[in-house]
């Protein structure tokens, strides 16, 4: 799982900020191509492209994020209730659940989550569903 920080951006290169407001511009359709955008702001297009996917503003992206996960259950009164109260705890908030039905006892789960107020780390949560007795397969299917 890849590691997210929040920094000061001083302690950034200037181009973050830059890729940034390219972005931006290109967004709000004040410029047309990435050729405009980079040569307003006084980057590359090269760094452009290096960095347009991975530097962010909050409001971007950092708060309205979302995850779906699959988990296997096996078919016990309580199982999914439980595994639900351990999303709940982190302040994840559950958007749909797709449930199968059992073979062989088993049910496959794919749970979408909205993460907005979640707090931790995704591999957290999913370490703490994986120690739901009944509970298995635990997988993190996207992100974003």
């Amino acid at each position: 799982m890849e590691k997210y920080y929040i920094v000061d951006s001083s302690i950034l290169p200037e181009s973050f900020d830059k890729v940034i407001q390219a972005r931006q511009l290109l967004e709000s359709g004040k410029v047309k191509q990435v050729s405009e955008a980079v040569k307003v702001v006084g980057i590359s297009r090269g760094t452009f492209y290096k960095y347009k996917d991975l530097v962010f503003l909050p409001e971007e992206g950092v708060m309205d994020r979302k995850a779906v996960i699959s988990l296997m259950l096996e078919n016990q009164r309580g199982i999914l209730s439980k595994v639900l109260t351990t999303i709940s705890e982190t302040n994840a908030s559950v958007l749909t659940i797709n449930q199968n039905i059992p073979i062989h006892n088993i049910a496959s789960i794919v749970i979408s989550l909205d993460l907005s107020n979640f707090s931790g780390t995704i591999d957290s949560l999913l370490e703490k569903i994986r120690q739901v007795e009944g509970a298995s397969n635990v997988q993190l299917v996207s992100i974003e």
